[in-house]
């Protein structure tokens, strides 16, 4: 089994838009973003909660996949994080 490095994730903001970011640490980075340091897109829009996380063996993934996923339409995107949901 490969060791979880990072992270992309995708967060809900009090307006009701996303917010997709890469971090090696879930717990502090969505403590930073609600506490109003994490982004400046973020800062404006709390509270923050997280909507989706998906876990890389390398940060170079995680920004692979942020990357990607940024690309996405706002549906395409919640397509998708149910999608994944119901994998599990």
């Amino acid at each position: 089994m490969t060791d979880i490095k990072a992270y992309m994730y995708v967060l809900e903001c009090a307006d009701g838009t996303l917010y997709t970011g890469y971090t090696t640490d879930i717990k502090r980075r969505l403590k930073n973003h609600n506490s109003g340091k994490g982004s400046k897109y973020t800062r404006a829009r709390l509270p923050v909660k997280l909507l989706y996380q998906e876990s890389f063996p390398s940060k170079q993934e995680a920004q692979s996949a942020e990357a990607y996923f940024k690309q996405k339409t706002r549906q395409q995107k919640l397509d998708y994080i149910e999608k994944q949901s119901n994998l599990f």
